[in-house]
């Protein structure tokens, strides 16, 4: 089945965005249209998810938007990419689990194009590299169609993280593809469209 690909250049806002999606998801369900991937970045927006406590919130002056996706507290700034998707799982099997290995398995994949080894936890959704999580996933199932997305750390400020708990980490537990050493930061979009158009395609 073939996914309708959107990239976007400058940063759009969260609940923009978030709007966007949501109305992409009925239409889906409607059968009025395909399969969407989205890549984007944000500008600085702190989102908390469904299972987000007030004791991850350091600064009180930073505002929160709260988000029906899974999750706790994180941040979105301009560097870290965001992957948004909605994907009919009911053409496909109906197996969330499969759909988050998915993910997880197109990040690593992406990450290695740049020389980053990194992995998956079974205990903590994401992906992590020495011990350090680089990239966050939030899903939401609604209908069987499985939507909302990823965040890979490029080389976005991590000093915003300083704010909060992300995740319910300690936030010296983030880290980013610049943060690793990797500087040469190039065709990220080209490559992230390669590796999760095809994957999602299952």
């Amino acid at each position: 089945m073939n996914i309708d690909i959107k990239i976007s250049k400058t940063p759009i806002p969260y609940i923009k965005a978030i709007k966007y999606l949501e109305k992409r998801v009925e239409k889906i369900k409607s059968g009025k249209c395909s399969d969407f991937l989205w890549i984007l970045e944000h500008p600085t927006t702190y989102t908390a998810g469904i299972r987000s406590d007030k004791s991850e919130i350091l600064d009180n002056k930073i505002k929160i938007v709260p988000t029906k996706r899974g999750g706790k507290i994180t941040v979105h700034n301009p560097g870290q990419k965001i992957i948004y998707f909605a994907i009919d799982l009911n053409k496909k099997k109906k197996d969330i689990r499969k759909f988050v290995k998915i993910l997880e398995n197109s990040i690593i994949q992406f990450l290695s194009i740049y020389n980053i080894k990194s992995v998956s936890d079974k205990k903590n959704i994401g992906i992590w590299v020495n011990g350090k999580k680089i990239a966050a996933i939030g899903i939401k199932v609604s209908k069987w169609i499985a939507f909302h997305g990823c965040s890979i750390n490029i080389n976005n400020n991590l000093n915003n993280y300083k704010k909060i708990l992300p995740c319910g980490l300690s936030n010296n537990k983030i880290t980013s593809v610049k943060n690793e050493g990797i500087t040469s930061l190039t065709d990220i979009d080209k490559n992230l469209i390669k590796i999760f158009s095809k994957n999602l395609n299952f």
